[in-house]
């Protein structure tokens, strides 16, 4: 399995999501997509973005001000 990763880092609301969503146009149905931001707002945003698609955020974690996110891609 490929490791999908998306840097978005130093954005500011909604371009994460913006970029998330486009990335996982090339993540395969069943593979994670792992996101670094720093937004405080992309808490909620990618809560909300999972629940709207139907993806799957399998988890969020922080490491010092980054947040990480691993969505599940559902198709």
């Amino acid at each position: 399995m490929t490791k999908h990763v998306l840097d978005a880092k130093g954005m500011n609301c909604p371009m994460p999501i913006l970029h998330a969503k486009k990335k996982l146009k090339d993540v395969p149905t069943g593979e994670i997509l792992e996101i670094e931001a720093t937004d405080p707002g992309s808490v909620a945003d990618f809560e909300a973005f999972c629940r709207q698609t139907g993806n799957e955020l399998v988890e969020h974690t922080m490491d010092g001000d980054v947040y990480l996110f691993k969505i599940k891609h559902v198709g």
